[in-house]
């Protein structure tokens, strides 16, 4: 059994707590989901995937993912294929718990502390627009819902729907760079918030390439712990992003969990100050007036960002990005969140476009910011050390690059642990960029004309000679 139990957590209802010790990066538990519903059943980004020859909406990465795939799959597939298109991904996946459920009951495992019929739907606490939007789900649930499967009550399906919007799990794919759907897990519902958690959660896609099904390893999630956590205290992860005041998190908490966090990073409001510094220089700042002026035009700014980058232009992303930049620098101090949104950005799309070396600049300045704000053991400030890391490197700033990877790799294999394949992947920069810089210290012009030939596709030239190589 895994080292945790329920216990009462007081106004907050139900809670986990370990039953011993824990360090950082052990896996406190993992657990298989109750239901997923994802538009990529394998979680591999493939350029060719394998597409369901009968509902046409399911992918996977070949046709051994597809069969381990089949027993959740297949009265889906029918499903879709009779009424012509896949609903929401919500509706789905009410649809795949019920026929869970109805298969396997509702406990799939010894391990799992609480059914869903315990869960908090919260339908008590939902706005009448909530409400509304919910009963259209209701409805094109039923519309979905295959004659021949058992029929199902309006009051347990709405309590599922509520389950859901309060606990559904966001999934991405293997690399974590896009969500791909939704998940269900009961023993992680039972964990709180805090905005400074114990714990992180990734998703762990598991293996299903083998052609031996013996093999293959089950897609589950990892609560993972961020440090040390004594026995007896409770688990804790982040429902939101910590990036955001006191204020801000506390509304979006009450919003989309109807619950007031009141957790020391919010009644106490500590870093604040940081996420609205404004710049000082021998003691003196700008006044509020101006403060509030670039204020308001950055939030029109991210607006016009947000805009330009959906429409694909991105060479517009890059022009707003730095008017942004040139009337924030001399007002935000380097951990406001207004300029941090804005180098974020800029270094992304520049670093799309190739322009390496100012994108690397800008995501030096973001990775300052960030490493004042966020937990050290953070897996957002992980990825974004390793992003900014990967910039160095194309950049040729070998030796910042390395110190980034390096950074980086040490938050993830206490985040995500040696077998994520976004750990291994960096595994793979980190020796590289280790061998790079090991010639680079031998011999700065020797690396230089490599990395230009090999950039270049031109033959390796050192003094005036060819470098032959070997392969």
């Amino acid at each position: 059994m895994d080292p945790v139990e329920v216990f009462a957590a007081g106004e907050k209802g139900r809670g986990l707590r370990v039953t011993k010790e824990m360090s950082a990066g052990d896996v406190v538990f993992a657990e298989a989901s109750f239901g997923l519903a994802t538009s990529c059943d394998c979680f591999r980004r493939q350029a060719n995937p394998h597409r369901c020859a009968q509902c046409k909406f399911a992918y996977y990465c070949d046709r051994t993912c597809q069969r381990a795939a089949w027993d959740e799959h297949k009265q889906e597939c029918s499903a879709i294929k009779k009424i012509g298109k896949a609903p929401n991904e919500n509706v789905r996946l009410v649809a795949r718990i019920l026929w869970r459920i109805q298969k396997d009951t509702g406990l799939v495992s010894d391990a799992q502390l609480t059914t869903l019929d315990l869960l908090e739907d919260h339908l008590s606490k939902m706005s009448p627009e909530d409400l509304k939007e919910l009963k259209v789900d209701v409805q094109h649930f039923y519309n979905y819902w295959p004659k021949k499967s058992k029929p199902v009550g309006e009051d347990y399906v709405s309590h599922l729907f509520g389950v859901i919007n309060c606990n559904g799990f966001t999934l991405s794919d293997q690399r974590g760079l896009q969500a791909v759907g939704v998940g269900l897990f009961p023993n992680l519902c039972l964990v709180n918030h805090d905005c400074w958690p114990n714990c992180t959660v990734i998703l762990n896609p598991g293996n299903q390439t083998a052609l031996d099904a013996s093999f293959h390893s089950k897609r589950r999630i990892e609560l993972r712990a961020l440090g040390k956590i004594s026995e007896g205290e409770e688990l804790t992860v982040s429902y939101v992003d910590f990036l955001n005041v006191s204020k801000d998190r506390q509304r979006l908490l009450k919003q989309q969990y109807y619950f007031d966090c009141k957790c020391e990073h919010c009644t106490s409001g500590i870093k604040d100050d940081l996420m609205t510094a404004v710049r000082d220089t021998d003691g003196h700042k700008p006044s509020a007036d101006v403060v509030k002026a670039v204020t308001d035009f950055s939030l029109q700014a991210l607006v016009k960002i947000e805009e330009a980058r959906t429409k694909g232009n991105f060479h517009e992303v890059v022009k707003i990005c730095r008017e942004s930049l040139e009337k924030q620098d001399p007002v935000f101090g380097g951990t406001n969140l207004h300029l941090l949104r804005v180098l974020s950005t800029a270094s992304e799309v520049l670093s799309f476009l190739q322009q390496f070396t100012e994108a690397a600049g800008y995501a030096q300045r973001m990775v300052d910011g960030y490493t004042k704000l966020y937990h050290p053991n953070n897996a957002q400030l992980g990825m974004a050390i390793m992003r900014a890391g990967v910039t160095h490197w194309h950049a040729g700033l070998i030796e910042a690059a390395h110190g980034l990877i390096c950074s980086a790799y040490a938050i993830l294999i206490i985040t995500h642990g040696a077998h994520h394949p976004i750990t291994k992947d960096l595994e793979v920069i980190r020796t590289q960029t280790e061998m790079e810089l090991c010639l680079f210290k031998q011999n700065e012009l020797v690396y230089r004309s490599m990395r230009e030939a090999v950039l270049s596709d031109k033959p390796m030239m050192h003094a005036g000679e060819q470098i032959k190589t070997t392969s």
